[in-house]
Formats: C-alpha cells, sequence, structure tokens
C-alpha cells in the first residue's frame, strides 16, 4: 500500500512554503512552531524531516572526564594564573 501524497505549492518570498492542508492533516509533526531539518539530497530533491536532538545528546560523563583530564596538567607556571594572563596581554600589545 502506497501512503505518499503529492501536492503542489508556491515558494514564496523569503523562501517561504505552505505544506498542504492533505499533508499537514496526514503527519502529525508537521503543525505550527514545528522544528524541521530540511536537506538536499540531489540537484532537484529537499528532504523536510522532524528535527530529533537525540543526533545532539551531550554526553556528559564524557565531556567532564576531558575537562578533568584538561584541568590535571601542570605547567611550569607557579603563580596565579590570572596575573600571568593579564601580564601576557600586555606584552602583546
Amino acid at each position: 500500500m502506497n501512503n505518499q501524497i503529492q501536492s503542489t505549492s508556491i515558494i514564496r518570498q523569503r523562501g517561504q512554503l505552505t505544506i498542504p492542508d492533505g499533508i499537514r492533516e496526514k503527519v502529525s509533526w508537521v503543525a505550527p512552531g514545528s522544528v524541521v531539518t530540511v536537506t538536499q539530497m540531489k540537484p532537484d530533491e529537499i528532504i523536510v524531516r522532524p528535527y530529533s536532538a537525540k543526533k545532539n545528546k551531550v554526553d556528559w560523563d564524557e565531556l567532564w572526564r576531558k575537562i578533568n583530564l584538561a584541568r590535571s596538567y601542570k605547567g611550569k607556571y607557579k603563580g596565579s594564573l590570572s596575573k600571568f594572563i593579564a601580564k601576557d596581554r600586555e606584552t602583546r600589545r
């Protein structure tokens, strides 16, 4: 069974495209305020999909592990880091 719906729309100023009622009624994620991804797959093909934050989840344990690793490195400078940065900035002017 083919559930494909085809319709015609007009791209308006600033690239605005109205998705036809027939498609909006069939697809629950197409609603005002929905966040979508728009991908050009071929020169004559654009795909609109619901945005999925799953792809961009932050692995907080890994992030904190890397922060702690960066903090663990010991430099040669002894003293206030703030004073070192201020002095370094003054000498580079």
